[in-house]
Formats: C-alpha cells, sequence, structure tokens
C-alpha cells in the first residue's frame, strides 16, 4: 500500500473541479499537491449554537443545534464549530482508501479538521467539521483550501465498498448533518 503521487491522483481519481496547480497569491492553497490534493470550503455553513438548549445526540440530532449561513466567509464562535462542503465532488475508486486532514496553515491558528476517512468507492461532496479552538472568534473563507487529503492504493481490493454497503452519506451533494440509518436528519 502506498500513497499516490500527483500525477496518479490526476489519473486516477475524479475530483471535480480538479485544479491542477496550488500556488495562487493571497488565497489559502488549493488543488493537487505532490501527494495529496487541498479541498475548498463551499459557501454553505452551518454554526454550532446553544440557543435551543439542544443536546448533542449522534442518535438524535438536532438540526437546529445549528445556524444555516451562505457567505464568502464565516465567522465561527470562540471555542465552537462549524460545518461546511467542498467545492470539489469526488469519487473514490475501489482500491483506493483516502484519510482527509487539516492543513498547517489552518493549525498554525487554532482552526483544526476533524480528521475523517474516504471509503473504496464512496462519492459526493466532503461535509467538514472546522473545530475553533481559540478564545477568539475565526474567519474561514468559502473558494480557499481547508483541507487536505491523502490517497492510499491497497494491495488487494475490498471484498465490500461503501457503494456495496449502501453507505447513508453516499453521493451527498452537499452539507450533510449526521444521521442513524432509518433516523434522517432534515438539512
Amino acid at each position: 500500500m502506498g500513497v499516490l503521487p500527483d500525477w496518479q491522483i490526476e489519473r486516477d481519481i475524479k475530483i471535480e473541479p480538479f485544479a491542477n496547480e496550488q500556488k495562487r497569491p493571497g488565497v489559502i492553497s488549493y488543488g493537487v499537491t505532490s501527494y495529496g490534493y487541498d479541498v475548498r470550503l463551499g459557501r454553505k455553513f452551518k454554526v454550532f449554537t446553544n440557543a435551543h438548549c439542544a443536546i448533542v445526540d449522534p442518535k438524535n440530532f438536532d438540526p437546529r443545534s445549528f445556524v444555516d449561513f451562505e457567505g464568502d466567509y464565516c465567522l465561527i464562535p470562540p471555542n465552537s464549530f462549524a460545518l461546511s462542503e467542498t467545492v470539489e465532488h469526488l469519487e473514490i475508486p475501489r482500491d483506493i482508501i483516502a484519510i482527509c486532514v487539516g492543513k498547517s496553515t489552518m493549525a498554525r491558528i487554532g482552526i483544526i479538521v476533524n480528521v475523517t476517512p474516504l471509503e473504496p468507492e464512496w462519492r459526493g461532496k466532503i461535509t467538514i467539521e472546522i473545530s475553533n479552538t481559540t478564545p477568539l472568534p475565526a474567519k474561514v473563507y468559502a473558494g480557499e483550501g481547508i483541507a487536505q487529503i491523502l490517497f492510499f492504493r491497497t494491495d488487494a481490493v475490498c471484498r465490500t465498498s461503501y457503494a456495496d454497503k449502501k453507505g447513508k452519506y453516499q453521493d451527498q451533494t452537499g452539507l450533510t448533518l449526521p444521521f442513524v440509518t432509518g433516523k434522517e436528519a432534515e438539512t
């Protein structure tokens, strides 16, 4: 098993839209890297709030725990988090597993992106969880880099892929709240 280099990512992973270069003056980098792909934030955000005194329960998630927001940037309250979607739609091949990790530029200012696996044959836009670990509001920008995806080719093809098991987050077209199968939350 090995990590895919830039040319194999471009050849073997379906990423739309695909950005060939990474360096853009005044913009947090995105696009293909030497051994990964930096994804961008979309314009839709769900900012966590405690205004309704809801309990955070993955089996019975209350969508009122978030305030919906759409814009060129999002302010995340201190010691809180927001959800967003990626600009990019990805399709992971059956012999690849991917890991979504935070970018060092964000980590250096206290913004942490949850580490998330993208299983073989998963398709869709990634829902990104962005934590602001600082005591100050944090600003994140739509259309700019937020996380890096690392792709690993496996030595053997899996018996059951995410598509085979009809995973609950398969083909998500945008920001998707958590749910337990059979109890889908409204977005």
